[in-house]
């Protein structure tokens, strides 16, 4: 593996390159990006692609990766020119793209914006309420463990919106109106520690969920755009917008092993099936 720094006028991008470049089998880089995970999220997938070479970065203002701008939010179109700017970098274009989350949030920005960089995009689960029949009360949800968050600390933020990803079926006044449930009982700490600056529970990251993707762009582009889903996500938030996404583009979601981090090896705590969920992604990047 070696580690690169791309210098841009605003942004430090660090990114790490698994394998020779050009690969020496003549096949596309195969990148793997998340948001806001880090390039340490994908360990477990490099060592699965080990006959490819694998990047992987760190997003602005995470990790590695220095922002110059003194911005904190994070824009899927603003991180899309970064990672069109690492591909411009890798001179081995275009890429075979695995992105996950708020990653394929991104990625969906960036096909739209420069769709030559990407031959075959699988996006996993990019979280968008637009595309939900219940996109309202999902932005309610959120705004809920937004404010938990900054009222009370990561735990009560934390236990909160794994309340929101664990409910199943289209969010109801029911759930809205249940009260804020006790960090304990998630196991997580009920002190404050005084931080808001969290990416996920703050809304530095409300641009990804409210991201509006031009399904029509997206039709048209030359990428070939597979959106993927948990088999045990379906009912759940992230796993209906992708359904919800892929029927958008005229297309059924592609279903692959475990759940919405199913590709990690328990890096951050719940593991997923990282052998199975490597063999399925193999399979879908090798269709023609």
């Amino acid at each position: 593996m070696t580690q690169h720094t791309l210098e841009l006028p605003d942004v430090d991008l660090v990114y790490d390159v698994h394998g020779p470049l050009p690969p020496a089998d003549g096949r596309a880089p195969l990148m793997m990006i998340g948001q806001p995970m880090e390039a340490s999220g994908f360990q477990a997938q490099v060592r699965l692609f080990g006959d490819r070479t694998v990047v992987t970065y760190d997003p602005r203002g995470l990790g590695r990766s220095t922002r110059k701008d003194s911005g904190v939010t994070n824009e899927p179109v603003t991180q899309a020119e970064d990672v069109h700017a690492i591909i411009e970098a890798l001179g081995a274009g275009p890429v075979d793209l695995f992105a996950s989350s708020g990653g394929a949030v991104t990625a969906l920005a960036l096909v739209t914006a420069h769709p030559d960089d990407v031959s075959t995009l699988v996006a996993h689960e990019p979280p968008i309420d637009c595309v939900l029949p219940d996109a309202d009360a999902a932005r309610r949800a959120r705004a809920a463990y937004n404010k938990a968050y900054q009222d009370n600390g990561w735990g009560a933020g934390m236990a909160a919106f794994i309340a929101l990803i664990s409910w199943e079926g289209e969010i109801t006044e029911e759930f809205l109106a249940q009260p804020a449930p006790d960090p304990a009982a998630f196991g997580l700490p009920t002190e404050d520690d005084g931080a808001r600056d969290d990416p996920l529970l703050s809304d530095r990251s409300s641009a990804v969920t409210d991201y509006q993707p031009d399904i029509e762009a997206l039709k048209a582009s030359p990428t070939r755009i597979v959106i993927g889903v948990g088999e045990e996500s379906m009912k759940v938030y992230t796993g209906r917008s992708a359904i919800a996404l892929a029927d958008r583009l005229g297309q059924q979601a592609t279903v692959f092993p475990s759940h919405h981090g199913g590709f990690m090896g328990g890096e951050f705590g719940q593991a997923g099936q990282p052998e199975a969920f490597a063999a399925r992604l193999r399979e879908v990047l090798d269709q023609v």
